[in-house]
């Protein structure tokens, strides 16, 4: 039996349970404790662990708004190898893990696409390395091109202020790095070098990093130079729900349609065919096993110029690129494939799908030995769950597909991110400063081929039978022979059935400028006043290209077997490693056998198999974006500040201007496409027809090209300006005896994400209801929240704090994927050929609350080298419509312990994000998040892919031979955490992983 941690567990964990000691403590350190005044931040020497708490607290204290700290000793003393590691340890942050390293960050209890994240104060455009986020379009930054030792600090801001750059719905992150005069020595620097090793892998790699800082004796002028190569090896093991067609997840048994079940099939099992109608089922078993690199290499180079205490002029530029090829492989069953009676191997089970067949009659799987238990799904609905099985076709019967066995290459998977900036600050008077911000950033996403090849296989059944959420099923396959391509004499095993390639390539950038000034006014309650202007460019363009294949695979349209002359491979590939799935703790017997080719292999068939026809026809139009964002801002703030009472007021006033190409698709027919090489032709009834592009159309050798066949596009253009206003208030008040209270309102603004808006449609379809696509929504507003953060602060003892904080927001223009809307388009009706107005399917808009709490306990163990930091965080969502909130968890919470001396330092990190619902950062407008499931005549919610909730541990320890050299040792994962998904329920196991831990040794070198 599995003990999982409760949220109420972590809290006492980290927080009742510490709280017991704080009052015996603080009396330790009572005559150690010195006033503000006497410790002013600046003479804070940041040299280890303690002295970094004290900077980060330092900062946290003198703030107006509420904000948390972090800085660069913090993460150099943390196993954090880029900002979304360090980041997560702070109070109301969360991150999206992918594989073994945190990527996204989250603000009390969102989704990270409404969390701002800007460097030195611009927005800076990130990169994804994976082909599904490469295409997503979301607007959340990718920390995983952003290693965590070019920060100088990081300050989160819970509660906005009119001074801030707007976008930040929840919340905004400022990155600051690192400038070459604030350094000490005139001449300084760092070499770390070392390896890192993966051990569910079992490979090492090299991880380098150095950095020069030089200032001359005036200290007017000063360069800092930093490089890195860092490269590590990951792999993730899975089991999963994840298939082709209509068997990928779960859905409920009708015995009208699987007609194998029946009451003789059930006999002695105490059910009969009436008892199974309605119950939860799995459409499949499956195992997929992913390998990659991430070899990520920049730099950064800072110069600044001070030539008077009047005059700072400061040039930074940075660039990171990740090189990240990554090969997945998945082994699936198609049991809902078997038990509807339909052979076709991709998983297709509509009306026209081939049919199985065993001696000339169409077969239907049984259901033997059923094991069903009872499930209260998330929204409290009680149904129940298929848990274990046989699904098996009749005795006697010949092999059908009963799975699919896939391979993808994904060559040249690469993410790049790099910006330059110029921040100029001129003192003109005593009470005149002016300060401006030139900024240019541009972000590259690419694949350059997403290869595969794709088997089905054939059997005559699977058992299964799912365990605890936290292990892997039993699963066995009955005569589908090994796994190994090749079909056997008697038509089991494995044969090819489709085969795929395509590239994607995203680019995201800005240019941005900023000027802002401030004027001491010193009168009343009023310090200064602040006012600033702003403007940003922003592109965001998304294409995807494919090459033509040389033939086609030709599917028998009655028994669903491959008629062409296209043979398997039978060599070139490989079995999944021997200890695949271990850390899934599967049980006794269970099938963790794969097969998939070598990357050679993969990359060798499509080479062969594919041919060269011209840029043009290679381009797909259909899953473009193509977009500019254009901002502009302007504000008034006034400081105050009056005996305890300080603070900001201000408003700003925000203009968004989206312009978009969508595109929209053309009735067939309408116009002709022109062979690859030929120049395009315009078309009369559509003058903007993309006649050149292929589109995935077919052109196989010794064929005809055909002008008629697939889809155009044409693009349609789209123009919207969002006004909005955005006014804050922050107030500061020093309540004596060490402690502050803070109270901030604002209204934020989050940009609605690119694909929302802009992204191409989807496939058309009929009924009797009507027609209807899917399309972007080009008339989103931003979403805007209403804030409110009262907190309360307790430094009680150097080094120390208490803090409480309580939250509200209210979200107006939440996105409301898959709704309905007025618009129309003409396209043609699939079932008659002729064209009718589609009802476009889009995204429309609701409403959304957020009510939260925060603690945060942190403090030394009396006078010991021993010291504790720990935070809690509880945000309630609610939407309106009742689903829940994409990406929103509820609980989050750290714990860290240190140890700190002369010659060591230690800091053991605890991690808990509790569950929330797992999606894309950004979901498209295809995701249908109203739609409803009929499940014995009661209509629900359709169920949600949840992620479960998970504990990380992670460690860093340093050892300093002398004041100059250090040996770093980092571990994450130390527990190696699995990290499950469910449906409905947690009876409904949705995937399963694990990724191994990754250690780090380096020796550094100070100068």
């Amino acid at each position: 039996m599995m003990f999982k941690q409760k949220p109420l567990a972590a809290a006492v964990s980290m927080a009742v349970w510490s709280l017991a000691t704080l009052p015996v403590l603080a009396q330790a350190q009572a005559q150690d404790q010195e006033t503000p005044a006497a410790v002013p931040m600046q003479t804070v020497e940041v040299t280890g662990i303690r002295a970094s708490l004290a900077r980060s607290l330092a900062v946290k204290r003198d703030a107006s708004a509420n904000v948390e700290v972090i800085t660069a000793e913090d993460v150099g003393k943390m196993p954090d190898k880029n900002l979304a590691d360090s980041l997560q340890r702070l109070a109301g942050v969360a991150v999206r893990t992918d594989y073994d390293e945190a990527e996204k960050v989250s603000m009390r209890g969102t989704n990270p696409d409404m969390s701002l994240i800007i460097f030195n104060g611009h927005a800076v455009s990130s990169a994804d390395w994976y082909v599904a986020d490469q295409g997503s379009s979301s607007r959340s930054t990718s920390l995983s091109l952003m290693p965590s030792h070019v920060l100088q600090q990081a300050v989160v801001y819970k509660t906005s202020q009119a001074n801030i750059v707007d976008g930040g719905l929840a919340g905004t992150i400022n990155v600051s790095t690192r400038k070459p005069l604030s350094a000490k020595e005139n001449l300084s620097g760092v070499i770390s070098v070392g390896a890192s090793y993966a051990d569910l892998p079992g490979r090492y790699a090299p991880d380098m990093n150095g950095s020069v800082n030089w200032k001359n004796e005036a200290g007017t002028f000063g360069v800092l130079a930093a490089l890195f190569a860092e490269k590590r090896y990951v792999r993730r093991d899975s089991v999963s729900r994840f298939a082709y067609g209509t068997n990928s997840g779960w859905d409920v048994i009708n015995t009208s349609t699987m007609k194998g079940i029946t009451d003789a099939s059930l006999a002695g099992t105490g059910y009969t065919a009436a008892d199974l109608n309605g119950v939860r089922l799995p459409g499949s078993m499956s195992s997929e096993f992913v390998e990659s690199v991430r070899d990520r290499k920049g730099g950064m180079l800072s110069l600044q110029f001070k030539p008077n205490r009047d005059l700072d002029v400061t040039l930074t530029g940075f660039h990171s690129s990740m090189d990240a090829d990554n090969h997945g492989r998945l082994t699936s069953s198609a049991i809902y494939s078997m038990l509807l009676g339909k052979n076709a191997p991709l998983g297709s089970t509509v009306a026209t799908a081939a049919n199985t067949s065993s001696n000339g009659k169409q077969v239907f799987a049984q259901i033997r030995n059923p094991v069903i238990v009872n499930e209260t799904t998330v929204y409290g609905n009680q149904l129940k769950v298929l848990k274990a099985a046989d699904i098996v076709f009749p005795d006697g019967t010949t092999p059908q597909y009963v799975g699919n066995s896939e391979g993808f290459y994904r060559d040249g998977a690469k993410a790049e991110s790099s910006f330059l900036d110029l921040d100029a600050k001129y003192r003109v008077n005593d009470d005149l400063t002016i300060k401006t911000l030139l900024s240019s950033t541009r972000g590259v996403g690419t694949t350059e081929l997403d290869q595969g090849l794709t088997l089905a296989r054939y059997g005559t059944g699977i058992s299964y039978a799912l365990g605890s959420l936290h292990d892997a099923p039993f699963v066995q396959y009955q005569n589908a022979g090994g796994n190994q391509p090749g079909l056997n004499a008697d038509g089991s095993g494995y044969t090819i059935v489709d085969r795929a390639a395509s590239g994607v390539r995203t680019v995201d950038k800005e240019w941005s400028a900023q000027l802002d000034a401030e004027y001491r006014v010193d009168r009343g309650i009023f310090q200064s006043l602040e006012s600033g202007v702003r403007f940003s460019d922003h592109k965001r363009t998304s294409a995807r290209r494919g090459p033509a294949f040389r033939n086609g695979i030709t599917l028998d349209p009655v028994t669903g077997r491959v008629t062409s002359n296209t043979p398997t491979p039978t060599t070139g590939w490989q079995a999944f490693p021997g200890d695949f799935g271990n850390g899934l703790d599967g049980p006794a017997g269970w099938d963790n056998t794969g097969f998939t080719y070598t990357p050679e292999a993969i990359k060798d068939y499509i080479a062969g198999n594919t041919k060269v026809t011209s840029d043009a026809f290679e381009r797909r139009v259909s899953s473009e974006i193509d977009m500019q964002e254009r901002q502009s801002a302007a504000y008034l703030m006034a400081n105050l500040e009056r005996d305890r009472w300080s603070g900001n007021v201000g408003v700003r006033f925000s203009r968004t201007e989206v312009k978009a190409n969508i595109a929209t698709p053309i009735p067939v027919g309408a116009c002709q496409r022109v062979a690859p090489g030929q120049a395009p032709v315009t078309c009369a009834a559509y003058p903007g027809a993309i006649t050149d592009a292929g589109d995935a159309t077919p052109f196989y050798d010794g064929t005809s090209f055909n002008p008629l066949a697939g889809v155009l596009y044409y693009k349609t253009p789209t123009k919207r300006t969002f006004d909005n206003w955005l006014p804050s208030l922050n107030v500061r008040y020093d309540m004596g005896n060490d402690m502050l209270a803070r109270f901030g309102v604002s209204r934020t603004i989050g940009r609605q994400n690119y694909n929302l808006l802009g992204s191409g449609f989807g496939t058309p379809g009929c009924d009797a209801n009507g027609c209807r696509v899917t399309g972007p929504n080009p008339d989103l507003e931003p979403q805007t929240a209403d804030n409110v953060d009262l907190s309360w602060s307790w430094y009680f003892a150097p080094r120390s704090i208490v803090a409480l904080s309580v939250f509200h927001s209210s979200i107006d223009g939440y996105p409301k994927t898959g709704a309905v809307g007025s618009t129309t388009i003409d396209l043609q009706d699939p079932r008659d050929q002729t064209v009718k107005s589609f009802f476009i399917n889009t995204a429309s808009q609701q409403g959304a609350k957020i009510n939260g709490i925060e603690l945060q306990y942190e403090q030394p163990f009396g006078q010991t080298n021993f010291g504790f930091t720990s935070n809690i965080s509880r945000a309630k969502t609610k939407v309106d419509d009742g689903r829940p909130m994409v990406g929103a968890s509820e609980w989050t919470g750290n714990l860290g312990l240190y140890y700190e001396d002369r010659k060591l330092s230690a800091r053991l990190v605890a991690n808990y994000r509790g569950e929330y619902v797992n999606s894309t950062t950004a979901p498209a407008p295809t995701a249908n998040s109203q739609g409803l499931t009929v499940i014995n005549g009661v209509a629900m919610p359709t169920a949600p892919t949840y992620a479960d909730a998970v504990t990380t541990l992670a460690l860093s320890a340093n050892y300093y031979f002398t004041d100059n050299l250090e040996l770093a040792f980092s571990a994450t994962n130390l527990t190696n955490a699995k990290r499950a998904q469910y449906r409905y329920s947690e009876e409904e196991q949705q995937k399963l992983d694990v990724s191994g831990r990754q250690y780090y040794l380096n020796l550094r070198y100070k100068f």
